[in-house]
């Protein structure tokens, strides 16, 4: 409904009258004597009017306890109101603005003056309304929008999960290992990155951060699925050529990730590239495929490193039984299973109790 209606709250009939004059020929006029009219006309014409003139000396309420009341009943956030005065005070006008007025009229009133004002404060007033229904819709769209592509988003992450898991199950089936394996290491990645991020901030983990290593670590091994039965299901130990071909599952895993896996997710990709490439990477340079050193090594195939050579340690294989816990993490204390930096060993001290029950929870039947 437009808003096309000036409402006069002023109980002086004549200057009442003449301001009705001014406006008659562009709005439709009410006038209201006293608070109580006025009241009434506010509760039936509110959504029609534009802008209220009000004297504050009208009879019932004096001086500003009527635009206290009109601010209780919510009627100053959606319509101006100027004040109509004879008072010249500043502290009478800081008063006004202080109760919600917008302008004031001051008498005696001169015509083209009343009318600019009134029609300046009307075309402000309104222009604020609907940029506050715009505002308001445009919040609600993007709200809607923002739903849409949270939905579409955990879609994503499902059908991403749904791609891991599938190849994982693959790897552990072809190197004839429990699914718990990929279980376990994606809970003690996800338990060696939580320590490492309260203990080393400068290493910029964040829960989301740890959350991408949890699922790029369970493809560190997709590489292997290329490595021939003979060698990757070899009881004894490996020659020197069969050695290699087992390294190659490095850069293998990385250039599947790169070439073959559709993941929806860029940055899932980039981990999961690195983690294939680097988790055999030493800290001492001692690693292969790329003799990264030191810093060299992304902090994600530092933590997958460990975890993997622990998981190692602990499970039975086909060429070794399972050690201890207490065993393993001696062993890795001591570097007999390849240089891990100093912060990453500590992490994993404060964490040694938790990995072993991250073991004991996912055991192989």
């Amino acid at each position: 409904m437009a808003r096309d209606t000036i409402l006069i709250f002023e109980d002086d009939v004549e200057s009442r009258k003449k301001l009705a004059e001014i406006f008659q020929d562009k709005y439709k006029v009410l006038g209201a004597s006293d608070e109580r009219e006025g009241l009434k006309i506010l509760r039936e014409h509110a959504t029609s009017i534009a802008v209220v003139l009000v004297n504050l000396m009208i009879p019932v309420k004096d001086n500003f306890q009527v635009m206290q009341r009109l601010g209780e009943k919510k009627f100053l956030t959606r319509i101006p109101f100027i004040m109509i005065t004879s008072e010249k005070t500043a502290e009478y006008e800081k008063k006004g603005y202080e109760c919600g007025m917008v302008s004031y009229i001051k008498k005696p009133f001169h015509s083209g003056i009343v009318r600019q004002l009134v029609d300046n404060v009307v075309e402000v007033f309104q222009y604020k309304m609907q940029l506050e229904v715009t505002v308001k819709n445009q919040t609600e769209k993007l709200k809607k929008q923002n739903e849409m592509l949270k939905k579409l988003t955990e879609k994503q992450k499902h059908m991403n999960e749904v791609i891991i898991n599938s190849l994982s199950n693959i790897v552990e089936f072809r190197n004839l290992e429990s699914e718990q394996h990929i279980k376990r290491i994606r809970e003690l990645s996800i338990c060696l990155g939580t320590s490492v991020m309260k203990l080393y901030p400068e290493y910029a983990l964040t829960e989301e951060k740890i959350e991408i290593i949890r699922w790029a670590s369970s493809l560190h091994d997709i590489g292997k699925i290329v490595i021939p039965d003979n060698i990757i299901l070899k009881a004894g130990k490996l020659n020197d050529d069969e050695y290699e071909v087992i390294k190659s599952h490095t850069t293998k895993g990385a250039e599947i990730i790169e070439k073959l896996i559709n993941l929806d997710n860029e940055v899932l990709c980039e981990y999961a590239y690195d983690i294939a490439r680097h988790h055999h990477e030493k800290y001492d340079g001692n690693g292969y495929p790329d003799g990264l050193k030191g810093e060299e090594i992304s902090i994600a195939a530092q933590i997958v490193s460990l975890v993997d050579v622990y998981d190692a340690l602990t499970s039975k294989r086909v060429y070794k039984a399972a050690y201890e816990t207490d065993k393993a993490f001696q062993m890795i204390i001591n570097g007999q299973s390849g240089a891990f930096s100093s912060k990453l060993l500590k992490a994993f001290t404060e964490v040694r109790e938790d990995f072993e029950t991250i073991i004991k929870k996912y055991c192989d039947d």
